[in-house]
């Protein structure tokens, strides 16, 4: 679709869009600036963007984020999606999780539609509230207590669902009757939670500067 004809295009109002997102832009956020897919052809081949994934470009100046990936497939998702589990375990520092594959929560009216699914997702099917929704840079996270709820639901690793209870009731992000699944979860492992958390052994963690409480 073309945009209106008394529409005419705007590189600044591209740009405005774009830097709110790692320098990347929609199809449908191209045309609201007033550039017609001819026009987007034509900077496409003259270098000025170049194409990340189907309907998705970036500004070829625009400085690099390492969380483009990230953005690319929240805009895949139409803005409409939430990084969760594993990988906002990970965003929120919550925990040693590294996912191979980044987990992406849909509202559920989504399991209708017949998707193009990009090969390196995992994709989960719920309506999250926007008391649950926080920002990671330019997309949309999970909330720590609801990353943690989550990944017990989905039966994650244990340890890494104890790792998170205790760095995020260090961080006062929740409090136990708010993560209460969690805790049931871990109690069917053996692993007690104490609302006056104590410091795993975690590298990483303990790069960021954490210490234990005296």
């Amino acid at each position: 679709m073309s945009p209106p004809r008394d529409k005419k295009p705007s590189w600044d109002r591209l740009f405005e869009v774009a830097s709110h997102q790692d320098g990347l832009f929609t199809t449908s956020q191209a045309q609201e600036a007033g550039y017609s897919p001819q026009l987007l052809a034509h900077h496409l081949r003259s270098g000025r963007i170049a194409r990340v994934r189907r309907a998705i470009y970036r500004l070829v100046h625009f400085p690099l984020a390492d969380s483009e990936d990230l953005t690319a497939l929240w805009l895949w998702s139409e803005r409409r999606g939430a990084f969760s589990h594993e990988t906002a375990l990970m965003l929120h520092q919550l925990s040693d999780a590294l996912p191979r594959r980044p987990h992406l929560t849909l509202p559920c009216d989504w399991r209708r539609r017949r998707l193009r699914v990009p090969a390196e997702l995992t994709l989960y099917y719920a309506d999250i509230e926007v008391e649950d929704r926080a920002w990671f840079g330019a997309v949309h996270v999970t909330s720590p207590r609801r990353a943690v709820v989550d990944c017990a639901a989905a039966s994650v690793s244990p340890e890494l669902v104890a790792q998170a209870v205790d760095e995020g009731l260090y961080r006062g992000l929740f409090t136990l009757a708010m993560i209460a699944p969690a805790v049931d979860y871990l109690a069917e492992f053996g692993v007690a939670v104490d609302e006056t958390p104590t410091v795993r052994d975690s590298p990483s963690l303990q790069s960021r500067g954490r210490t234990s409480p005296a």
